[in-house]
């Protein structure tokens, strides 16, 4: 069986997701799992392997800075990323110390730098499974002329943090084609699923369920108060019920129970979430936060895909929401629920590397 190491970005929770979605079967048949993780990420993976031979090391990671009113703080973030940079040196020869000690078979990274480079100078092959490649490896022409351009300053960006994976897997809940240059090392999978995302049982219970990541602006909760139907809110912490609304305190299991039973969803339009959503059959009006680029981009594939809408979180009327919930039936018959499991793809290009590298 083959020693694995995984490294994920922290920002948010859904590269961590993702990772888990690998290591349980990977961890099933009998492979070796260590997690290399920060931020958020390492805060919802070290509860759930505590006391498991998954063993979890904290690692500093970028993070996003926000602005006092919760918008994205482009200066602050850039300033924060270039503090991290300089101090990455010696974080790689830390983990590049600890990969001679304890080489493994093949590192698998997820958006981060740290762990590539360390490979890199241990000798130890890696491949990326992520969603950021798209912006490297996937032509760009559907989206708009301007916003190409942004997709192209992500790529360079991503191309800054390694260059020289073995693979790309490519996690999204759209496909768009490849660049010729790219054909034959990249593989395109859909969302990444974790075990109870796959295991739970789908139904409609009449309720709109909302996610969001730090902000509830005034408009936006005027939008959910007159959407029409109850609302199941997460991400604002646990509260008293106001009206139509119930603030749900974050629960793993509670979130996916309600994603698998709810109508539709209205989420920030992070990646992850977005497929996950539509694996369960669920429209979703997604909400970029400000100044988000990668986040503007899903929207625009969710709208391409026809599967929902979406609208700019501080321009979003009641109006916009209760269209898209008096369409969802449309939305739902745009959605092909089978191409979004991207696991045993994702997986089965892991197994292909590792053949490659004669471990199996």
């Amino acid at each position: 069986m083959a020693t694995i190491y995984f490294s994920m970005a922290g920002e948010g929770r859904g590269h961590a997701t993702r990772v888990r979605s690998m290591v349980e079967p990977l961890r099933d048949a009998g492979d070796h799992i260590e997690l290399f993780a920060g931020g958020d990420a390492y805060d919802l993976l070290a509860p759930i392997y505590r006391g498991t031979a998954v063993r979890v090391h904290r690692i500093p990671c970028p993070r996003f800075a926000y602005t006092a009113d919760k918008r994205l703080d482009s200066v602050a973030t850039l300033l924060g990323g270039m503090r991290y940079f300089l101090r990455l040196p010696r974080l790689v020869g830390k983990l590049e110390r600890y990969l001679r000690r304890h080489p493994p078979d093949l590192v698998i990274v997820d958006f981060e730098p740290a762990l590539p480079r360390a490979a890199e100078r241990a000798g130890v092959p890696y491949i990326s499974v992520d969603h950021q490649h798209t912006f490297v490896a996937d032509q760009l022409t559907l989206l708009p002329p301007y916003w190409r351009l942004r997709a192209w300053l992500i790529g360079f960006v991503v191309r800054l943090y390694h260059r020289k994976e073995r693979h790309a897997v490519i996690s999204q809940f759209f496909f768009p084609p490849v660049k010729p240059k790219w054909r034959g090392r990249v593989t395109h999978a859909g969302v990444l699923l974790r075990p109870e995302v796959i295991a739970a049982q789908t139904s409609d219970a009449g309720f709109l369920l909302v996610y969001l990541k730090k902000f509830g602006t005034p408009n936006i909760m005027a939008a959910l108060r007159r959407c029409g139907l109850p609302v199941r809110l997460y991400g604002l912490g646990e509260q008293e019920p106001e009206g139509n609304i119930t603030y749900c305190k974050v629960d793993n299991h509670a979130f996916v129970r309600d994603l698998a039973s709810c109508t539709a969803l209205l989420c920030s339009s992070g990646n992850q979430l977005i497929g996950e959503a539509l694996y369960f059959g669920k429209p979703v009006f997604a909400l970029p936060e400000p100044n988000n680029d990668e986040q503007i981009f899903n929207c625009h594939y969710l709208s391409k895909s026809g599967a929902g809408a979406w609208a700019e979180m501080d321009h979003v009327t009641p109006e916009e929401v209760r269209t898209f919930l008096e369409n969802v039936d449309k939305y739902r018959g745009r959605i092909d629920r089978e191409k979004m499991n991207g696991t045993p793809v994702a997986l089965a290009a892991i197994r292909r590397q590792l053949r490659e590298l004669g471990v199996e």
